[in-house]
């Protein structure tokens, strides 16, 4: 199985978009940490430094050797989707 950075890079996007559960990346599981604060924006090796854990370690790989920024954003709000390729911002930039 090609993992989304791969399939990402093969065909030349310039970002991945990723819907989940949660408004973006934070310090902590903010379900169970209620001091944990959330990154607008940080590096790929912050991300990995603070073992975020943004998504699979392959994928996140891939996007970074790639130069590949990822947007993640909760897709359970209505009209999401459209922000984030706009450009707003609505959750974090990895990059």
């Amino acid at each position: 199985m090609v993992g989304r950075g791969a399939v990402g890079a093969e065909l030349g996007v310039d970002a991945i978009f990723k819907a989940t559960k949660v408004d973006g990346v934070y310090t902590a599981d903010p379900a169970k940490d209620r001091t944990a604060t959330k990154f607008a924006r940080l590096s790929f090796q912050e991300a990995l430094s603070r073992d975020l854990r943004v998504m699979d370690r392959t994928a996140f790989t891939l996007c970074m050797e790639n130069r590949m920024p990822i947007m993640v954003f909760d897709m359970f709000v209505e009209g999401n989707m459209e922000r984030a390729v706009r450009g707003e911002n609505i959750g974090t930039w990895v990059c």
